[in-house]
């Protein structure tokens, strides 16, 4: 019987074998890798036959642990616009000083033939859709609400998510400076969407559903 795998041991084996892969390289010999893990061949064969895995484990981990720290980031606030914002700024904040490390891992899945990434990178897309779909959705309750200025929530979802990829790769590629650009997004998109009696209309909103008193009146 196979002995059982120690799936948090095995996460932290493979983010150390990745980091050195993507510092010496790809053509650096398991023999070399297990070296430098300071492990036996036969056990990192044991936990990753190939390279794939060990670069498929770690993409996982990234986007469990992306979506919890983004989300975390984005339940702080109520504003729909606030929350995509949010979101935006929690992507960067998560990768920061880290960019390259992604682009690394597609190469490197590409390069090594790993068979389960696409599935890994297709269920973690279907969650940030599901997360992408709610955000659009608020975003036309808010206009239903008079909170938002209206406007095409789907577009304008997709907009921030092409700007939050295309952000990510001119950092790594440019080092490009993320906050003059976040900040200019804010104050010329996003700011103007939200409507200035916005606050007032929420604590209306808020005492209008408000349960009745005693005698039955409001």
């Amino acid at each position: 019987m196979a002995r059982p795998v120690d799936t948090e041991k095995r996460r932290a084996l493979a983010r150390r074998a990745a980091a050195i892969l993507q510092r010496e390289g790809l053509e650096l010999s398991v023999a070399k890798l297990a070296e430098r893990l300071r492990i036996k061949r036969p056990t990192l064969l044991y936990h990753f036959p190939s390279y794939a895995p060990i670069f498929e484990t770690v993409l996982e981990e990234i986007l469990e642990e992306q979506f919890a720290f983004v989300m975390q980031r984005v339940e702080a606030h109520e504003h729909p616009i606030d929350r995509l914002y949010a979101q935006l700024r929690a992507v960067h904040e998560f990768h920061r000083g880290r960019e390259d490390r992604m682009l690394f891992l597609s190469q490197a899945i590409a390069a090594t033939g790993g068979k389960r990434a696409r599935a890994i990178v297709e269920a973690g897309s279907q969650v940030f859709e599901a997360h992408r779909r709610a955000t659009a959705e608020r975003i036309r309750a808010g206009i239903a609400a008079g909170l938002v200025v209206p406007c095409d929530a789907d577009a304008l979802v997709a907009l921030v998510r092409a700007v939050t990829d295309g952000l990510m790769i001119q950092r790594v590629f440019g080092g490009l400076e993320l906050d003059p650009v976040h900040e200019l997004l804010w104050e010329r998109l996003l700011a103007p969407l939200k409507r200035a009696d916005a606050a007032k209309i929420a604590k209306k909103s808020k005492a209008g559903r408000k349960a009745p008193g005693r005698g039955g009146r409001t």
